[in-house]
């Protein structure tokens, strides 16, 4: 029998949009019952119905009578597949809408064959009508334009005035696939014709990190070594960690809320003769992965289930350097996620900053005077990154603030740490900020 995968859309965002369940966790659940391509199509389908929810939202609007609700709801959700087929995808038209009608008997509701059917029709002759009239959609609100909810559009234009579009612009983009070479097998330039070799073509490489972006997101499998741990998958953005907490020899490190374990992983090759790596995460079942990336690239690490905001974990011994990623709104990451869009609520990210000065204030105190601790988010917020950071140092006369590349015309030496916006270098939106222990 063939699955069909519009009808697993449908239920991805149904899961998504109206549970409030992540992306990350559903859409694995709906693969895991398809083989091959058909998992990049559902997958390729789901992450455009929610980059472009509101667009496809007003679509539908206009041609449905009523709403769909109660029991009948996951067929509103197929209507945002149909439409976002016909819309961006080079599926052709009357494959489109049969494909999506035929998904109502999966669904169990044949009663239904018929409006999904004339739904998308009625579809069809819009786009036709639009493009007879040219702008069309100027006067469109800003949510339905950008596709971003409306109280995110507002703090992104208080925050960044003259860079507001631009954000929410590049936050509708694929992101890239960026490697991090392992050089405890290779060097960058050895492993680059590892990758030429195997006809692999490289789009960037970013000069301080040497992390590599592809031209083109492939299978794990097809790079070079990935299961003898010579490469990791891991954003230019995230790779800057462990080269800023800059670990020396002897060191006893902490990593923060670690999970996946790919800024642990990375810190464990930069300096394998480190005397300890400890990893915490308040989550036990995502520490799995942390100990599978740990297992793959042979690395050592104390993996412990604990709450950074509390000691109840801690074996007593101080650090010569902690790396704090902090729970935050992710909301430097929507265009790797951009589910963050529409589970993320306003009052949120008041209830975060409470929680990352609670494990700021915590952490603090388990690293050694003159010991380094890095203050990371994938936040754009500056109520979660410069605001907080500010905070802190005012109120510690123990910490001191340490420029981050000063060198870089992406940094200015008098700023409270440095802020990556994204699509910087086709890298993620990251924050990092460095500070100093100094008695």
């Amino acid at each position: 029998m063939t699955i069909n995968i519009r009808a697993l859309a449908a239920k991805c965002c149904y899961a998504v949009i109206d549970q409030g369940r992540s992306l990350s966790d559903e859409l694995p659940k709906q693969q895991d019952k398809l083989i091959g391509k058909d998992k990049g199509l559902l997958q390729e389908i789901c992450y455009g119905v929610l980059r472009y929810l509101p667009e496809l939202e007003n679509d539908v609007r206009h041609l449905v009578q009523k709403p769909i609700k109660g029991k009948q709801r996951v067929f509103h959700f197929l209507l945002l597949v149909g439409v976002y087929q016909i819309r961006y995808m080079r599926i052709p038209d009357h494959a489109a809408v049969s494909e999506t009608v035929a998904a109502t008997k999966p669904l169990k509701n044949s009663h239904m064959k018929g409006l999904v059917n004339a739904v998308l029709r009625g579809f069809l002759r819009t786009l036709e009508a639009e493009s007879k009239v040219s702008g069309s959609d100027k006067n469109l609100p800003d949510p339905i334009k950008y596709n971003h909810p409306s109280w995110f559009i507002k703090k992104v234009q208080q925050s960044y005035p003259e860079q507001w579009q631009s954000i929410l612009e590049a936050n509708q983009n694929r992101p890239p696939m960026w490697l991090r070479v392992n050089q405890q097998h290779h060097s960058i330039e050895q492993y680059q014709a590892l990758l030429n070799e195997a006809d692999i073509e490289i789009a960037y490489i970013e000069p301080h990190s040497q992390a590599i972006a592809l031209a083109k997101a492939l299978d794990v499998a097809k790079l070079p070594g990935f299961d003898q741990g010579w490469v990791s998958i891991q954003d230019g953005a995230a790779q800057q960690a462990a080269l800023l907490l800059d670990c020396q020899p002897n060191d006893i490190v902490l990593d923060c809320c670690a999970a996946p374990g790919g800024k642990t992983c990375h810190i464990i090759e930069q300096t394998s003769n480190i005397t300890s790596m400890t990893a915490i995460d308040i989550e036990e079942g995502r520490l799995t992965r942390v100990h599978e990336n740990l297992e793959r690239l042979k690395l050592k690490a104390t993996v412990i289930a604990g709450d950074a905001a509390t000691k109840d974990w801690w074996s007593g011994e101080l650090y010569d350097r902690i790396l704090l990623d902090a729970p935050c709104s992710g909301t430097g990451v929507i265009r790797r996620h951009p589910d963050i869009k529409w589970l993320r609520k306003a009052d949120d990210i008041e209830k975060l900053v409470i929680l990352q000065q609670q494990i700021l204030d915590n952490i603090w105190s388990l690293l050694k005077p003159g010991g380094t601790l890095l203050y990371v988010t994938c936040s754009i917020l500056p109520e979660e990154n410069c605001q907080q950071v500010s905070r802190f140092i005012e109120q510690n006369e123990d910490a001191q603030l340490i420029a981050i590349r000063n060198d870089s015309p992406d940094t200015d030496e008098a700023s409270i740490g440095w802020q990556l916006l994204p699509d910087t270098k086709n890298m993620d939106g990251f924050y990092y900020a460095k500070l100093l222990k100094t008695k």
